[in-house]
């Protein structure tokens, strides 16, 4: 697999983009006429998913993980995070009380998807995998296993999140220490992107069409992040970390990962 050069990131502390910002709108991605080559899951016979904080395996590929499990392949879930870090500043709730919330919303979400799976907790620090990349990537190659026929699933190197490109390098370092395949999966890449932009590796793109049952199936285990898609309160920082705008994007009735 040849290495996309990923974006140079801003100074900004949580990620390589204004993540308050409305970002490019969905209407915008609508109207793409761009078609990727589909997915052939049949060639898949076990799914790791590998998420940097929970909710990213929900948004990035819930509907490729139900089809997967409906089609009895066996799907399994690392955590690299817990999320404590969602709500800095927050009088509602701590970032204990954060890491308490989340990983079973994401327990909630999963089982909403189909499958029967608990996440495997690695309880690293929520905003600063970057300072642990080594030790996730021995982490990792210790918990990937499998051979021909397995996939592991990662954030994409390039979405442009400190978190999720290192969570991306660290699991493709331990994917190549054990010899199985790899597909990356954009998350904040709809937000700050534009259809056809020139550093986003279109050509290694591989599309998930969703039914619409699959996709009211994505919509609820979405609604399954209380912490994260409604405000915890009328201050500030309690704000939803995603709001209807950015839920529209990730959403839709079709996923895409890059190969």
């Amino acid at each position: 697999m040849v290495a996309a050069t990923p974006p140079v990131l801003t100074s900004q502390p949580v990620a390589g983009f204004d993540a308050a910002e409305l970002g490019t709108p969905d209407s915008e991605w609508a109207a793409w006429d761009h078609t990727f080559p589909p997915l052939d899951l049949s060639r898949c016979r076990e799914m790791i998913v590998v998420a940097p904080h929970p909710d990213d395996e929900v948004l990035g590929v819930g509907g490729l993980m139900s089809k997967a499990a409906a089609a009895g392949i066996r799907v399994s879930v690392i955590g690299v995070t817990d999320g404590g870090a969602s709500h800095p500043g927050s009088p509602t709730l701590t970032p204990e009380q954060l890491v308490d919330a989340r990983p079973g919303e994401a327990r909630r979400a999963l089982t909403t998807l189909g499958l029967d799976v608990d996440p495997i907790r690695l309880g690293f620090p929520d905003g600063g995998i970057a300072e642990h990349e080594d030790e996730l990537a021995r982490a990792l190659t210790e918990l990937l296993s499998g051979g021909q026929g397995t996939w592991c699933l990662t954030p994409w190197r390039g979405d442009r999140h400190p978190d999720h490109e290192a969570t991306a390098r660290a699991t493709l370092t331990a994917a190549r220490r054990v010899g199985i395949a790899v597909l990356e999966y954009p998350v904040w890449m709809w937000h700050w992107a534009h259809p056809g932009s020139t550093d986003v590796p279109w050509t290694r793109g591989l599309g998930i069409d969703l039914d619409d049952h699959t996709t009211e199936l994505k919509k609820s285990a979405a609604e399954q992040f209380t912490t994260q898609v409604t405000a915890l309160s009328d201050h500030p920082a309690d704000r939803a970390v995603l709001p209807p705008h950015v839920l529209d994007r990730l959403l839709r009735s079709y996923e895409v990962v890059f190969a």
